[in-house]
């Protein structure tokens, strides 16, 4: 079962797996409408009678925090941390009446602190981990058999570094003009391969609360907030994610 705002992009996907003999069905969604999710759930449901995994993916990059206007906060924060809340209240009911099932939330290592000129991104990626963080003791309390886990990448070969291409109007209008960019802007050495990402996710069935490909950087991230705790102030970090 997939969900993408772009029409084509989950037509070609739903596709490739129907070519690779899978049973598949694309819904086009806007995670960010609580309504297109519900939907979602509905179609999963009257195609194949249950859902057992649940995959908060979908997101945005974007902005400075010192100069991004309230309609850049509102579309960041309505991808990245409201999608998440909305597949999360959606499916989590499903899940917990059948006692089984998990859900991967995405977050990233700009969850694991505050990223110079990331600030809008960096804060819907906090409040991700956080929410995931929490649903999960929520869970253990209730010796719950739903898992929930929480992927948090670094630079990954995927479309969200143009993911401009799908701002709303209202939003584009407020910011400045700048080039396009995509991955292969990057140097080969930064950045992975989304499908190896996808094989760590995997770690769900062994019921893996974290799921950290980049796994160097984001201990290399909790030491840098552990040594701020000491200082009065945070150092600069090295490098962005």
């Amino acid at each position: 079962m997939l969900a993408d705002i772009e029409a084509p992009a989950l037509e070609r996907a739903v596709d490739q797996l129907r070519d690779a003999g899978a049973r598949a069905l694309g819904v086009r969604t806007d995670v960010a409408v609580l309504a297109d999710v519900e939907a979602l759930r509905d179609a999963a449901l009257s195609e194949f009678g249950a859902v057992h995994l649940v995959c908060n993916n979908a997101g945005v990059a974007g902005g400075v925090a010192a100069d991004a206007r309230i309609e850049q906060w509102q579309w960041v924060l309505g991808v990245n941390l409201w999608g998440v809340v909305h597949g999360c209240t959606t499916f989590l009911p499903l899940l917990l009446e059948q006692d089984h099932g998990h859900i991967v939330n995405t977050g990233s290592l700009a969850g694991f602190r505050g990223m110079q000129s990331l600030g809008v991104y960096s804060a819907s990626k906090c409040a991700v981990v956080g929410l995931t963080e929490s649903l999960h003791h929520d869970l253990v309390s209730r010796s719950s058999r739903v898992g929930v886990s929480v992927l948090c990448p670094g630079f990954v070969h995927t479309g969200i570094i143009d993911s401009d291409r799908n701002m709303p109007d209202v939003v584009r209008a407020q910011l400045p003009p700048t080039g396009s960019r995509s991955m292969s802007d990057l140097p080969d050495d930064v950045g992975v391969r989304a499908l190896d990402v996808a094989d760590r996710v995997l770690a769900v069935c062994e019921q893996r609360f974290w799921i950290l490909p980049h796994l160097e950087q984001a201990r290399a991230a909790v030491d840098e907030r552990r040594a701020w705790i000491d200082r009065e102030n945070p150092e600069q970090p090295n490098t962005h994610t």
